[in-house]
């Protein structure tokens, strides 16, 4: 077992630079890892569950007396970055409804879960991240595809309904198990068995990406202009979501921990979630926009989280020799 604890702790730490091999793997060894596409939702499901593990119903409450700071993210997240990518996209890319549809689908999923461990490392709001995180999982089911459908439905024809009972078997009911189970035990669920799935849901993460990443091999393999442009626009938009985030709560003129909060969750997005649903809903062209984003996200937050965490010691640095000067 310590073994795995220890996979678990080098994954964690090289992480930005995990997915992008995984990404390469998949593409150059898509005949031998597209034969397990298959096993995606299973491996998401387990991968929400042990993500919802350290999440209670008792932390959406904690956050209801200034309830502003997550309708801000929300807001963020699945109406101002969704009508901007589609306004991009479509300004862009008007001859090729596949990429916008990509495009969009990348900036409608739910935030990552994986942005409880950055907000951890650099001593954010939890209590806020994790409602968050909870809430919009919870409302991803109707969100995802309503939005999908206001916006690119009477282009690409969108299945609802389907995407409604994946999002629901992947995502919903894992994490309403965890929430539960996370109730039921006061939360020591997350210290007993939360650390033994941890190094599980890393290779169910690595698996999901370079499984999904097989359908975008044959567009990575020819890449040409075009591609190279919508690569670009999502990392355009990916990088503006961290600054709209962080725009929203410095408006709402929030202290460091709630601001960091704000921005990485409403930078980040569960790509792997939009790569299944891409994966199983969409053709190739699909895919690529939403693969293509793991290319940057790690990265993107790292260095979010990074400028804003020195920010934030020069802005107690500069407080200090102030309070020694009266």
């Amino acid at each position: 077992m310590k073994a795995l604890y220890k996979f678990n702790s080098f994954i964690e730490r090289w992480m930005p630079f995990v997915t992008p091999i995984c990404l390469v793997m998949g593409v150059v060894f898509s005949s031998v890892f597209g034969k397990y596409a298959f096993i995606v939702p299973f491996l998401f499901a387990f991968m929400t569950f042990a993500g919802s593990l350290g999440s209670g119903f008792g932390d959406i409450k904690k956050i209801a007396q200034n309830p502003w700071p997550l309708l801000m993210t929300l807001f963020v997240l699945h109406a101002w970055m969704p009508v901007l990518a589609f306004g991009t996209a479509s300004f862009l890319f008007p001859s090729h409804p596949y990429f916008i549809t990509g495009i969009v689908l990348e900036f409608v999923v739910p935030t990552g879960v994986v942005s409880l461990v950055w907000v951890s490392i650099y001593k954010g709001n939890e209590a806020l991240t994790i409602a968050i995180i909870i809430l919009d999982t919870l409302l991803s089911p109707i969100l995802v595809p309503l939005t999908l459908k206001l916006l690119i439905g009477s282009t690409v024809a969108v299945d609802a309904m389907g995407m409604v009972k994946d999002i629901v078997l992947m995502i919903a009911i894992p994490a309403l198990l965890g929430m539960i189970l996370h109730q039921v035990t006061k939360g020591e669920i997350k210290k007993t068995l939360g650390p033994k799935l941890a190094p599980f849901s890393k290779i169910g993460l690595i698996a999901v990406v370079t499984i999904n990443s097989t359908k975008v091999a044959p567009f990575v393999k020819e890449m040409n202009p075009i591609l190279l442009a919508v690569a670009a626009t999502i990392l355009f938009l990916a990088a503006t979501g961290y600054v709209w985030s962080y725009l929203a709560a410095r408006f709402l003129k929030a202290d460091y921990a709630t601001t960091l909060a704000v921005t990485v969750n409403g930078g980040m997005r569960n790509i792997s979630a939009g790569a299944v649903l891409a994966l199983r809903y969409f053709p190739g062209e699909v895919m690529f926009p939403v693969m293509i984003g793991t290319l940057f996200q790690q990265i993107l937050v790292a260095n979010a989280v990074n400028i804003l965490h020195k920010k934030e010691i020069k802005r107690v640095a500069r407080e200090g020799m102030e309070e020694k000067q009266l």
